[in-house]
């Protein structure tokens, strides 16, 4: 068996390892900014997108979903498909800014909420029209 002296003049043999623990994100990434931006997400996206759609579903018979990822979900598993699709995206989304983040990459930290603000306002308006 070693002793405890034997083993620490072993590590000199070693390679050095950085034992320093990385930052969550390494980049700078924008906040107030950035809170606006997925704040309008929510708004359009999650809850503008998402009454209108079951407004539609629910309360026309005259229309269905036209998305077969959507109808599917919503078929099997009633609203919470539908809130569990969007939850997910919003992750997916999310998750690609705190990725672009790390490389200070600003275009990528805004294109995907941006969509998400473009998508959600988008069928927002169109939904609406349909009610009318």
């Amino acid at each position: 068996m070693l002793s405890r002296e034997t083993y620490w003049n072993m590590n000199v043999w070693l390679p050095s390892v950085d034992t320093t623990w990385p930052s969550a994100v390494r980049g700078t990434a924008p906040t107030e900014p950035a809170l606006r931006v997925w704040a309008l997400v929510l708004a359009t996206f999650g809850v503008g997108d998402g009454v209108t759609t079951a407004a539609i579903i629910w309360m026309s018979p005259a229309h269905s979903e036209a998305n077969p990822v959507v109808r599917a979900a919503i078929t099997n598993f009633g609203a919470g498909g539908l809130a569990g699709l969007k939850l997910l995206t919003i992750g997916v989304c999310l998750a690609l800014s705190l990725w672009a983040s790390t490389d200070d990459d600003q275009f990528m930290w805004y294109f995907p909420p941006l969509t998400l603000v473009l998508v959600g306002t988008m069928t927002t308006l169109i939904n609406i029209s349909l009610l009318w």
